[in-house]
């Protein structure tokens, strides 16, 4: 078993840069990189593109940034996980391969699937979980609908010897959980078999995952007022965050050298507490995580270890995204040139809203 490993950061957004995520491969020492392709609003885009051609349905992006680090992924021998499978898993493998063998490259190239739900999600009859609303009244203009996985089918691709993992819908940190639960044998806990160190090893990684998913935005690329964040050096060649993980789950959070942002204590606190609404219950499809006993210590020379996360057995529960059709929005940008511009502007405006009438 190894004592211990390095992943990286990948995208955080469709259409994030992936030049950092090139300098953690060839200069941050990392064996994973990790990336979050999907926003929920991304899997509506997502759609619109599979309604158009059914050969797509996954962020396209993936394809031309593989292109661009493969040669030093296969050089350092690093894997990639990856959620841009999108609706189209099965896609996004196909135009990777078709890419690469253009180039005369081979990679083994693993799919997840199993979190489409559309024709599932009635027959079990959830509820919205804000404001507990009824599917049913949404039923006829449903086009996607997709549950949250964890990182088990991940370890499973990365057992079988897979390079690249694509997968659809899966929770942001699993993509990074399920390295480390790979590499470390860690017990995903089936049926309550997890003991109270596997939960709060499994916590770790998440906390980990948590703190490396928005890439650039855990190294000071979101942080503070203004004037913080103009203090944050060299944010046009940002370094994206690199966790070096041990077998007990500790954590040490930092960054490829000679890159820009900043990784202290207060940026990885900010980012801890990024899109959480309650710290001592944060759930995943793995592991419920409290982070009220995490402790972060700021090593200095951008490092930050972290330790002392707890967890709870997951629930029995699964959370969905699914998207409706509800009618459309446009938004268009019209110049009128002098003299009269505004009067003009004004004039079209009433021109259509008649046409729209």
């Amino acid at each position: 078993m190894k004592k211990s490993i390095r992943i990286g950061a990948g995208l955080g957004f469709y259409g994030d840069a992936w030049e950092p995520v090139l300098a953690s491969i060839e200069r941050g020492a990392v064996q994973y990189i990790a990336s979050d392709h999907l926003a929920e609003l991304t899997l509506a885009i997502l759609q619109k593109d599979l309604q158009r051609d059914a050969s797509l349905g996954y962020a396209r992006d993936v394809v031309p940034m593989l292109l661009r680090l493969w040669p030093a992924m296969a050089q350092h021998k690093v894997r990639f996980v990856c959620n841009a499978g999108g609706l189209n898993p099965a896609g996004a493998a196909a135009a990777i391969q078709a890419a690469f063998s253009i180039k005369g490259w081979s990679a083994r190239v693993a799919v997840v699937t199993g979190d489409e739900v559309l024709q599932r999600v009635f027959g079990l009859a959830p509820a919205h979980m804000f404001n507990g609303g009824d599917f049913e009244t949404v039923r006829e203009r449903m086009v996607f609908a997709n549950a949250y996985l964890g990182a088990r089918p991940i370890v499973s691709a990365l057992e079988q010897g897979a390079d690249i993992v694509i997968t659809g819908r899966v929770a942001d940190a699993a993509l990074f959980l399920g390295p480390l639960v790979h590499e470390f044998k860690w017990q995903l806990g089936d049926e309550g078999a997890a003991t109270p160190q596997d939960l709060n090893r499994l916590a770790q990684g998440l906390a980990v995952g948590h703190l490396l998913e928005c890439s650039g935005q855990g190294s000071g690329g979101n942080f503070g007022s203004l004037q913080a964040w103009k203090a944050i050096p060299d944010l046009a060649h940002i370094g994206y965050p690199i966790a070096e993980v041990s077998d007990d789950g500790s954590a040490v959070i930092m960054k490829a050298p000679g890159t820009g942002g900043r990784i202290n204590f207060d940026t990885v606190r900010q980012q801890l507490l990024y899109e959480v609404h309650d710290p001592n219950e944060y759930f995943s499809p793995d592991v419920v995580l409290d982070m009220s006993t995490i402790h972060l210590e700021d090593m200095g020379q951008d490092r930050v270890r972290m330790t002392g996360a707890t967890g709870k057995a997951r629930t029995d529960q699964l959370k969905v995204v699914a998207g409706f059709r509800d009618g459309f929005k446009a938004e268009v940008t019209w110049g009128f040139s002098w003299p009269d511009a505004y009067d003009k502007a004004l004039a079209a405006v009433e021109m259509v809203k008649t046409q729209l009438a």
